[in-house]
């Protein structure tokens, strides 16, 4: 089953912004806030579902928005950087900051009334049940 096209543009993108990084003076420990970056997930089908893991290290879940729209499931949100008061003693910031969003096409089998996402240890956990008309059964043979 193809939830999306793999298209090798968006790792060439973000293999360009860190190879930007590493080429910047070493000194700055410069961030912009509204930088973009794209969070690691991990898609698994079982027998009645669809499961979806983002990694969202150090981000409250209140930050997250989760949405299902027209057959299409879009992960956003933002990592905010907080400014330390100890703040000029940092001689490198590699953590991505900024705002995010994964967009991801979902087969139509799936009931969209149904889907249930929990937040655990930096970890967004989606599960997407397949309608029971989807699910295999098992068929004797005569």
């Amino acid at each position: 089953m193809t939830l999306m096209r793999w298209t090798p543009w968006h790792e060439l993108e973000s293999m360009n912004r860190q190879l930007g990084r590493l080429l910047d003076d070493p000194h700055s420990a410069e961030v912009t806030e509204t930088s973009s970056w794209m969070p690691s997930v991990d898609i698994r089908e079982t027998e009645d579902a669809l499961v979806v893991q983002a990694e969202l290290p150090g981000i409250d879940k209140k930050d997250v928005k989760l949405e299902i729209k027209d057959g299409v499931l879009t992960i956003s949100g933002e990592r905010r950087y907080e400014k330390d008061v100890k703040e000029e003693n940092v001689h490198r910031i590699e953590r991505s900051y900024g705002s995010f969003a994964r967009s991801f096409s979902l087969p139509s089998n799936i009931e969209a009334d149904k889907v249930n996402a929990e937040m655990k240890e930096g970890v967004l956990h989606v599960r997407l049940p397949k309608r029971e008309s989807a699910k295999p059964k098992a068929i004797e043979i005569q």
